[in-house]
């Protein structure tokens, strides 16, 4: 399962690259605001920067702020030339499931955000996204099972033989990452914390501590 970071920091991006886990990125327009662009040019500058923090053959999700139809395949078009690796993200509704549409026909990789259902995936599948975001923390904040969405979007995929990835999205604690894991799909994206939690075990801490602690009470009696 791959590691994509859901950020458009580039500390955090040149971090989890260190680390060794960075696979892809993901961002959308509250991500980019918080960076403190203020143009346009700045907003597809950082992007190219993200892109060349990451290296060759590694996805970064660029996400419209267009509604409409002809200005979504407008801006896609323009996100999508800025850079290989730049991957067009587009909500999952009826101006969005057109304009992936007219992407696909054309060789341009999409990725289909703000999936909270089944109906929602197959729509995305059929029109030939690259992928799906399905949003599992979301989900769960409203009582939903996210995880098994998830696992209900993978079964219909595996079954029809959709060729859209998976991109488990709204990644909420270290449960989701290892659930989503056993689940088999193609990736997660989260903030670089998440990702940390997996390090998080008392007996290792308690270990580290025992290790040191005995090792200067040698040095002390040298």
């Amino acid at each position: 399962m791959k590691f994509f970071l859901d950020t458009a920091n580039l500390r955090e991006i040149n971090e989890a690259k260190s680390m060794g886990f960075l696979d892809g990125i993901t961002t959308n327009p509250t991500l980019i605001s918080k960076e403190n662009l203020f143009h346009k040019e700045e907003i597809e500058n950082h992007y190219i920067s993200i892109c060349k923090i990451i290296g060759n053959n590694k996805s970064v999700s660029a996400e419209v702020i267009s509604t409409k139809y002809e200005d979504i395949l407008k801006e896609g078009m323009k996100l999508s030339s800025l850079h290989k690796n730049i991957v067009v993200k587009i909500p999952a509704t009826r101006d969005g499931i057109k304009s992936i549409n007219f992407f696909h026909e054309r060789g341009v990789s999409t990725n289909c955000t703000l999936v909270f259902s089944i109906g929602q995936s197959i729509l995305a599948a059929k029109a030939g996204a690259t992928y799906i975001s399905p949003f599992l923390g979301r989900l769960d904040d409203i009582s939903y099972n996210g995880i098994k969405l998830i696992q209900e979007i993978k079964y219909i995929y595996d079954e029809y033989n959709f060729h859209t990835k998976i991109i488990a999205a709204s990644i909420r604690n270290s449960i989701h990452i290892l659930e989503c894991s056993k689940s088999r799909i193609f990736a997660i994206t989260s903030p670089i914390n998440i990702y940390y939690s997996l390090l998080n075990h008392p007996l290792t801490n308690k270990g580290l501590k025992k290790f040191i602690e005995d090792y200067k009470k040698k040095i002390n009696l040298t």
